[in-house]
């Protein structure tokens, strides 16, 4: 049941809900790609950006400088870590939000229908452009609820705090460091973690997430001439390290998604019949999947197996190949260096350095058989273990509650393929329990081209956040 407070905050968001979209057009105009030296001034000014709609909204604030790190070749401020709190009294819960206002690359010729950092709305009401659901919308949503409960006259129901930072898309780089820190302090009467920064699972049904899948992700060098040479006057004279290196990867993964690295699967936990059961009542449509890859070239052609392999099982996916030719036209040249790029997305109850130790066994093993005389090396660029929490939490309760209110539907309780480091660091760090409440739809297409986020999810999920809260609020602990 709606109660009147609630109907008041919704009527609030409904009427601000143009202000809202501007708000986020503001927001992805600003090309803040934490992976690239050229717009790290970008991510420094969408900061300022968040900062200055905090002064706006009377949230106090702390701005955490994380030190420095060398990108392309240059040495460069990392962006810095957000902290912010609105309220402080002592009779109410105290809940963490977490988010990042960094974003993937994204150019117009990789395929984009608009200009991708230009918020562009189509005649389905769907707002196209970076970030929109990856992560911006989102972390503006929970500042939007805030600003629709003071529009209205209404008491904010909890004190939140709010932790947001500038490297998500780049391995969250210090922000461990000071999570581990501020433990103790800025967040020690946190009661419980919220995180925005995953989607539903299709289209059309609201959910709850209680698991990630951890990531190891490798860069493969293969080196041998002192610079690239003229093929016509080398080939077949030099070890190639394109060749090197394309022989290497072609031994880590077969088509059908079997990872071929000895032991990889030892460590996953099996499968139980309990488990196996829950896949049964969650609604999944795979003809919906196959339109959010513009595809039917899933491996699986079943809603129980795509699921498991979508989240419970590990996973090896190639990513590109640095060094090697890539512009239109033919260049005859053999690269003197190429460094290949991948990643296994780990499950419980898989150890990044028990895999971290397989992988580079078997990789130098497969390279002693080509018998070349190229040097070889594999690194792990960063790793982290995948992450479970209770969804009996009355955390979740509370959330399942507000999505009920808001959408007129009981949640599915899913599992996401996807790997947010962090939520690991705050259930362990803090002792609390951390929810996933998505935003965004199955198709909002983050990390891809012409992303987007519905504007009736956007407009929902300030609603869902504001209802979570007041049902946080009503929840005995």
């Amino acid at each position: 049941m709606i109660t009147s407070t609630l109907e008041k905050y919704f009527n609030t968001v409904d009427s601000l809900e143009n202000l809202y979209v501007e708000r986020l057009k503001e927001a992805v105009a600003i090309p803040s790609v934490s992976g690239d030296a050229a717009y790290r001034e970008n991510v420094f000014k969408m900061s300022q950006w968040l900062i200055e709609l905090f002064q706006k909204l009377g949230i106090s604030y702390e701005v955490v400088n994380v030190g420095t790190q060398v990108l392309d070749n240059k040495t460069l401020k990392l962006p810095p870590v957000l902290l912010g709190t609105y309220g402080n009294d002592p009779n109410k819960k105290t809940i963490l939000v977490y988010g990042h206002y960094d974003v993937q690359p994204a150019l117009i010729e990789d395929g984009w229908n608009s200009p991708p950092f230009e918020l562009v709305e189509t005649d389905k009401n769907q707002l196209i452009g970076r970030g929109s659901s990856d992560d911006k919308g989102p972390i503006i949503g929970w500042l939007n609820a805030i600003e629709a409960h003071q529009k209205a006259g209404i008491e904010f129901p909890v004190n939140l705090k709010i932790c947001f930072e500038g490297m998500e898309e780049s391995g969250s780089e210090g922000l461990d460091e000071v999570i581990c820190k501020e433990a103790s302090r800025y967040f020690k009467d946190v009661d419980a973690v919220c995180i925005s920064d995953n989607y539903w699972l299709g289209v059309k049904k609201p959910c709850l997430t209680y698991g990630l899948r951890g990531i190891a992700y490798y860069k493969v060098i293969v080196s041998g001439p002192g610079r690239d040479l003229h093929s016509g006057v080398f080939g077949g004279t030099v070890h190639e390290p394109m060749t090197d290196l394309i022989l290497l990867l072609s031994k880590l993964v077969t088509p059908s998604g079997e990872i071929l690295i000895p032991g990889i699967n030892d460590d996953v936990a099996p499968l139980t019949e309990n488990e196996n059961k829950t896949y049964e009542s969650i609604e999944f449509d795979l003809n919906e999947y196959h339109d959010a890859i513009e595809s039917k070239t899933t491996i699986y052609d079943d809603k129980i197996n795509t699921l498991q392999h979508r989240w419970r099982y590990p996973s090896l996916s190639i990513h590109g190949i640095e060094g090697a030719f890539s512009a239109s036209g033919a260049k005859t040249v053999l690269p003197a260096k190429v460094l290949g790029k991948f990643s296994i997305r780990l499950v419980p109850d898989m150890d990044p350095e028990r895999v971290n130790a397989l992988v580079k066994k078997y990789l130098t093993e497969e390279f002693s058989k080509l018998k070349s005389k190229n040097s070889f090396n594999v690194e792990c660029l960063h790793g982290a273990k995948a992450w479970v929490a209770s969804p009996d939490h009355w955390n979740y309760i509370a959330a399942a509650k507000a999505v009920e209110m808001v959408f007129n539907v009981k949640p599915d309780y899913t599992r996401e393929g996807g790997s947010i480091p962090v939520t690991l660091t705050f259930q362990d760090a803090l002792n609390k329990n951390v929810l996933l409440l998505p935003m965004g739809r199955g198709d909002d297409g983050a990390h891809s081209t012409n992303e987007k986020l519905d504007r009736s999810n956007y407009i929902s999920g300030i609603k869902l956040f504001g209802a979570y809260l007041h049902e946080i609020a009503a929840t005995k602990i």
